[in-house]
């Protein structure tokens, strides 16, 4: 018994030492990860060239959208289509509609909106597109920071 406590031990300080001694190796390799990431280059992209059935589909099959910044504080997409009403737990999220109308539920409330309407949708606000008026509807979706694959509640 006595002999498996003093192993137990040693293991328990072989860990910690180890851990001690990668720290530094590790802390390197996650930011040389991120340093990795490709830079930010200069761009003009015209938004209205870009049709609904250019962007790709999503796993949402109302939804199409394409990257068109992509950072470590936030990202830009464009997209078209509606996603059933959901949250976002870690992420703000602006959106600026480029083309369509129609409304949208932000919040509690159904807001109306149009070319040139800024929505702003603070991390935790139940949001889905409702009813389109005229589209599709085309919009950036601006995410700060990025939204993670998990960062997606559907509700009611």
């Amino acid at each position: 018994m006595r002999q498996n406590i003093i192993v137990l031990s040693i293991a328990v300080v072989s860990a910690f030492a180890a851990g001690i001694a990668v720290s530094p190796w590790a802390q390197h390799a996650i930011s040389t990860a991120h340093a990795e990431q490709a830079p930010l280059a200069p761009a003009v992209i015209d938004l209205n060239a870009i049709t609904h059935a250019m962007l790709p589909k999503t796993p949402y099959p109302e939804l199409n959208s394409r990257t068109l910044v992509n950072t470590e504080n936030a990202t830009i997409n464009l997209q078209s289509g509606n996603v059933n009403k959901h949250i976002h737990a870690k992420t703000d999220e602006i959106q600026y509609i480029i083309e369509g109308s129609g409304s949208m539920w932000v919040g509690g409330e159904l807001k109306e909106f149009k070319p040139g309407t800024l929505i702003v949708i603070p991390k935790g606000t139940p949001h889905a597109g409702a009813v389109v008026a005229s589209g599709p509807v085309k919009a950036l979706a601006i995410k700060i920071p990025p939204q993670g694959k998990d960062d997606i509640v559907f509700v009611n």
